[in-house]
């Protein structure tokens, strides 16, 4: 079928009305890509991208886990609004109140949602042949990656962009103009996205944010380009926050999470 495609000078996610109803509505993905790998020298707007989002019971991934899994891919920089993947999931430790403050999900939301184990490999399949894209993606990659290890016994092997990482590295080019004049900082996704002009309002959501994020990643590409960034081996040396992009940063001293 067809993509419905976001462009990134259309209104933010706030004013789209019914769509964010519709996101987070629970998700099935039915339409099968090409298995094509990946190539490193493809030009960035050539590349399938997988931009996800997690909410946890809190940051300590030997007491908490993932309550909650958005994604959305982005193609030749469309976001393909009719390929989503949005589920809450039956978390495996105590939700506390700390973390349903941040997300608004309570434990009678998720009491009848399966457990990561039977979502784990629909998810996965959502990903395959794409490059990650997430904000401080190291935190959501550690608990996929617990889960993934204790159900598979392997680990997440995509490429992996942090828009923290891009951020920060296109500050260091352009701030001098208004949409990159925010100092990094603890990298909020909230006031990033407000300096780029995407609406950026409400209550944590896996999917939302995995909205707000896909279009952050959307308004760098230009700049990216304009840096001279040109093929995905490039994009991944400034972007993969295992390799330097970003020097990690424990979830403890993440806020915006």
């Amino acid at each position: 079928m067809p993509f419905a495609s976001f462009h990134s000078n259309q209104p933010g996610f706030r004013k789209m009305g019914g769509m964010f109803d519709r996101l987070r509505k629970k998700s099935k993905p039915s339409q099968v890509f090409p298995a094509v790998p990946l190539d490193f020298k493809a030009p960035i707007r050539e590349i399938r991208y997988a931009v996800i989002d997690t909410e946890l019971t809190g940051l300590n991934e030997k007491t908490d886990s993932i309550v909650s899994i958005g994604a959305l891919h982005i193609y030749k920089a469309r976001i393909e609004l009719g390929y989503t993947f949005y589920r809450l999931v039956k978390p495996r430790t105590t939700m506390g109140t700390e973390g349903i403050l941040i997300h608004e999900i309570t434990p009678a939301e998720v009491e009848e949602e399966p457990e990561i184990d039977l979502l784990l490999k629909d998810f996965l399949s959502f990903c395959e042949n794409c490059v990650l894209v997430g904000h401080c993606i190291p935190i959501d990659l550690t608990f996929l990656n617990q889960e993934v290890q204790r159900i598979q016994k392997s680990t997440i092997t995509n490429p992996v962009l942090d828009t923290a990482a891009l951020y920060r590295w296109l500050w260091g080019k352009w701030s001098a103009t208004p949409s990159f004049s925010l100092a990094p900082g603890f990298a909020d996704l909230y006031q990033m996205a407000g300096q780029l002009g995407v609406e950026a309002e409400g209550a944590h959501n896996a999917i939302q944010d995995a909205m707000i994020t896909a279009q952050l990643f959307q308004r760098f590409i230009p700049w990216i380009e304009k840096s001279g960034i040109q093929n995905l081996e490039e994009l991944l040396q400034i972007g993969d926050p295992y390799k330097g992009g970003e020097t990690f940063r424990s979830p403890q001293q993440l806020t915006n999470l």
